[in-house]
C-alpha cells in the first residue's frame, strides 16, 4: 500500500490483490454479514486475518474459513479493543489494515419507544466501536509505516432517515470522522476511509426484509460490500466514503462545500471535484 492521497485526489485504479500478501488484517464484527465476506475476501486476497466478534461460533467458523484466528471482542469496550491489536501482533507481529465493521440496529426511536439502554448499545457498537477500534489499531498501524482503516457506516451516513434518526446519528458520525481523521493521518502513511451500503445482505436488515420485499427493494449482496472494502485497501484515497447501491459503480460520494463567512448570498458552494482541502464534491 503505497503513500497516503488526499481525499478524492487519486481513485484506486483495479484491484491489486497482490498488495495484501502478507498483510494482517483486523475485521470486527466477522463472524456475519459483511463482515464475513470482507474477511473471506481479504484472505483470498492474500491477507492473514483475525476476525473479531461477540458470536463466537460464527467467528470461529470464519476463522477456520480463512485460516486465521478468532477473538471474542465487546467493540464498545476501550480495554477490548486493545486486546484485539495485541492479540493480532502476538500471533502475526503487526497489524497492516483494519475493517471497524461492527454495528448493530437502534431498535428505538426519540418518542414514548427511546429506550436508553437500545440506545447506548447501539452507539457503543456503531460509533464508539470506531472510535475505540482507531485509537486501539493506531500505534499498531504506525509501527508498522502507515496502513489502512476502512469503517463500515452507511448510506444512512451520508442521507436524512427520518424512520431511525438515531442510526442515522451514529452513522453520520462515522463518516465525519472518515472526512476528517482520513486528512489528519495522511502524513502518517495511516489511510481512514468509510464504507456507506444501502440495504445489503446483513442481519441488521433482518426486521426489514418484509418491507424490502414488498418494496420490490434490491438487497446489496454481501460481496459486493467486501470487494469495495478491497478496492479502498488496495487504493491510496484517504478521507472517503464510498456508497454503494444496486445498479451503480460503487464510488467515493461527492460532498458539497460549507460556504464559508465571505461567501456571497445566492452563489453555489459547491467545491471543484478536487479542492486544495482534499474534499470530494
Amino acid at each position: 500500500m503505497s503513500a497516503a492521497k488526499s481525499a478524492t485526489a487519486v481513485r484506486p485504479g483495479p484491484t491489486d490483490s497482490a498488495a495484501l500478501q502478507g498483510k494482517v488484517a483486523i475485521v470486527t464484527g466477522g463472524a456475519s454479514g459483511l463482515g464475513r465476506a470482507t474477511a473471506l475476501t481479504l484472505a483470498k486476497a492474500g491477507a492473514r486475518v483475525v476476525v473479531a466478534d461477540l458470536d463466537a461460533r460464527g467467528g470461529r467458523e470464519v476463522a477456520d474459513l480463512v485460516g486465521g484466528h478468532f477473538r471474542a471482542c465487546d467493540v464498545s469496550d476501550p480495554d477490548a479493543n486493545r486486546a484485539l491489536v495485541e492479540f493480532t501482533q502476538e500471533q502475526y507481529g503487526g497489524v497492516d489494515i483494519a475493517l471497524l465493521n461492527a454495528g448493530v440496529a437502534t431498535g428505538c426511536g426519540l418518542g414514548a419507544d427511546f429506550d436508553l439502554g437500545r440506545y447506548r448499545r447501539a452507539m457503543g457498537a456503531n460509533l464508539d466501536g470506531v472510535v475505540f477500534g482507531t485509537h486501539a489499531v493506531l500505534p499498531a498501524l504506525r509501527a508498522r509505516g502507515g496502513g489502512a482503516i476502512v469503517a463500515t457506516a452507511s448510506l444512512a451516513g451520508l442521507a436524512p432517515v427520518p424512520l431511525d434518526p438515531l442510526y442515522a446519528a451514529n452513522k453520520h458520525a462515522v463518516v465525519g470522522l472518515a472526512r476528517s481523521l482520513g486528512p489528519a493521518l495522511a502524513p502518517e502513511n495511516v489511510r481512514f476511509n468509510a464504507v456507506c451500503p444501502g440495504f445489503a445482505e446483513s442481519r441488521i436488515i433482518d426486521p426489514l426484509r418484509g418491507m424490502l420485499a414488498e418494496q420490490s427493494m434490491p438487497i446489496i449482496p454481501a460481496q459486493v460490500v467486501a470487494d469495495t472494502v478491497l478496492r479502498i485497501v488496495t487504493g491510496d484515497g484517504t478521507g472517503e466514503c464510498w456508497f454503494i447501491q444496486p445498479g451503480r459503480d460503487p464510488e467515493p460520494f461527492r460532498f458539497r462545500n460549507v460556504p464559508g463567512p465571505g461567501e456571497p448570498a445566492g452563489n453555489d458552494p459547491a467545491e471543484p471535484a478536487a479542492s486544495p482541502k482534499g474534499l470530494s464534491r
